[in-house]
């Protein structure tokens, strides 16, 4: 994958960083353009603004790259872009953003939720909410663990994730979109509660979790009172 991105950056006329971002970005729009027709256009001419800088061949490499995470969630969970992320060095180049090892992600999911796992199996919805979630290795990590504990992450939990950096937005969401995880990507600023962008995967908008979400929150709400 490291190559791919790496034969993109023209001999060096593009900045790797800029090569990474640009991927995700046409990454997330492919995935969400097939599904959600609210917005299409305008994310339509955006794709095609980012992927007029390359020649036919370097998006080639761009679409064998995005079947090269999708083979690698398929083979296993894990934080595919965050490891190709830090692989390249960008840790130190933009905005000082380090993620965590996979491995650190799952032992901290385990430990969180080991003892309410009982709890958990007998809930109809779960919801998981990641204030910053960076290239969502935590939330994939969660995932993993319901997994692990016969608790399928695909009809029954509900993610909502939320970054600030729009790349990590992109990161998140193909992860999430890949793994048919129903969820909620925003775009958006934790601490003051700004909303630049929500981005619904395809199983959060195949699978009407709109709906299911307004009967959980009523139930929930009766309950409550």
């Amino acid at each position: 994958m490291k190559k791919l991105l790496e034969a993109n950056t023209a001999h060096g006329r593009r900045r790797i960083s800029q090569v990474f971002t640009d991927f995700c970005e046409l990454g997330a729009l492919t995935l969400r353009n097939s599904v959600d027709r609210h917005g299409w256009d305008d994310r339509e001419a955006r794709y095609l603004q980012i992927a007029s800088g390359y020649e036919r061949e370097e998006l080639d490499r761009f679409a064998e790259l995005l079947a090269q995470v999708a083979l690698e969630l398929g083979n296993g969970f894990d934080d595919v872009l965050g490891h190709l992320y830090m692989s390249l060095d960008l840790g130190n180049e933009r905005l000082g953003q380090f993620f965590s090892p996979y491995e650190v992600s799952l032992l901290s999911a385990q430990l969180a939720l080991g003892s309410n796992l009982d709890e958990l199996r007998n809930q109809d919805v779960i919801t998981l909410g990641e204030p910053s979630c960076g290239s969502g290795g935590m939330v994939i990590a969660m995932l993993d663990t319901l997994r692990r504990a016969d608790i399928n992450h695909q009809q029954r939990v509900h993610v909502t994730a939320q970054d600030l950096d729009a790349t990590a937005v992109h990161m998140t969401y193909i992860h999430l979109a890949l793994l048919h995880q129903p969820a909620l990507v925003v775009h958006g600023n934790t601490l003051t509660l700004e909303q630049y962008d929500v981005w619904p995967t395809p199983a959060h908008l195949l699978d009407g979790w709109d709906a299911r979400l307004r009967g959980h929150d009523t139930a929930t709400a009766a309950k409550t009172a």
